[in-house]
């Protein structure tokens, strides 16, 4: 299956968020139908030297997290730099890295946010119901919603609100590390991401679909 962009792609910011608006309500949060055998990470860099973005997507088995395929692409840089907007610039070449792909992913883990978003819809979201993939928002850094700090353990966690909504999570992978923020992208739940996570990151703060996604991009980036 061959993914491309909707006709009607924004081009300006007010654009995409009426876009944001339009689709959110169509974000599903649900339990998974079966148990995940791959997962995939996704990451993405800018060449400001030529405004390009480079989107890398590492496939990986669940069990083992062993790379089992990769794909890099890249697109022209179109869209503007806008909080609560990433998707926008970010989505073009992610979607192209994975029509490279021999399968598709069980899973996506994108370095980005799901639901715990302005208009409850980021990049995690955003391409989860474009693909029609469940999807996970795995952010190093907090974007929208409130929280309290979860316990210093590994696998403690903290609930991520708005108005009353709870939105995402606040996720300890490691033990005394920093963090990460975790929300639902598309067609699973919160604690199933949670337990993903988890299961992702053994040894590092961010899940090992992350890192390998990141290693990739940034080989792309210096031409190795």
């Amino acid at each position: 299956m061959r993914f491309s962009l909707p006709e009607n792609w924004p081009s300006t910011p007010d654009e995409a968020r009426d876009m944001q608006v339009r689709l959110a309500p169509q974000i599903r949060e649900c339990p998974l139908s079966v148990r995940p055998r791959t997962l995939a990470g996704v990451d993405v860099a800018y060449d400001d030297a030529t405004d390009t973005v480079i989107a890398a997507v590492t496939m990986h088995d669940a069990e083992t997290l062993a790379i089992t395929e990769k794909a890099i692409a890249s697109d022209a840089l179109a869209f503007p730099y806008m909080s609560g907007l990433f998707s926008f610039r970010e989505i073009p070449p992610v979607l192209k890295a994975l029509n490279q792909l021999d399968t598709l992913p069980d899973i996506l883990i994108c370095d980005g946010h799901g639901r715990a978003h302005p208009r409850r819809i980021g990049l995690a979201s955003h391409l989860g119901l474009l693909v029609g993939l469940p999807s996970i928002g795995c952010a190093k850094t907090h974007l929208f919603g409130k929280y309290l700090p979860p316990g210093e353990t590994r696998g403690d966690h903290a609930p991520i609100t708005h108005e009353g909504e709870i939105i995402g999570a606040v996720l300890r992978t490691q033990t005394g590390v920093n963090p990460v923020y975790v929300s639902v992208g598309h067609l699973i739940t919160l604690s199933e991401a949670i337990e993903i996570i988890l299961a992702a990151a053994p040894d590092y703060r961010l899940p090992e679909t992350t890192r390998a996604a990141d290693q990739a991009v940034r080989r792309a980036m210096s031409g190795r």
